[in-house]
């Protein structure tokens, strides 16, 4: 939200809480579990994009043990899907690797 002032007033509050929209608990281990969104879809171009459709599709890779899709502003789009992806123990697979796997699919 760097330099912009309306997405930070939006996800930060006057209390300095910080409203990601997941939904989770902590168990009585102190352990946080994120469960669910509160925004499901993505909008790209007019497009509904579920974020959990392309986890899925990431996860698909052997390389890819793990995937977080988040929606990021973008000023000609309105929102792009952004990927945070976790590797498998010993895969070399490079972002435009993932790139070039997605757009296959």
């Amino acid at each position: 939200y760097l330099n912009n002032k309306e997405a930070t007033e939006k996800t930060i509050d006057k209390n300095g809480w910080l409203h990601t929209g997941d939904l989770g608990f902590i168990d009585d281990d102190d352990e946080i579990f994120i469960v669910d969104r509160l925004k499901e879809l993505i909008k790209y171009k007019g497009y509904q994009v579920a974020p959990a459709e392309l986890e899925a599709l990431l996860t698909s890779n052997p390389n890819v043990s793990s995937a977080a899709v988040v929606p990021m502003e973008d000023e000609a789009a309105g929102e792009i899907p952004a990927a945070f992806v976790v590797r498998t123990e010993g895969s070399k697979i490079s972002e435009d690797d993932i790139k070039k796997y997605i757009s296959d699919q």
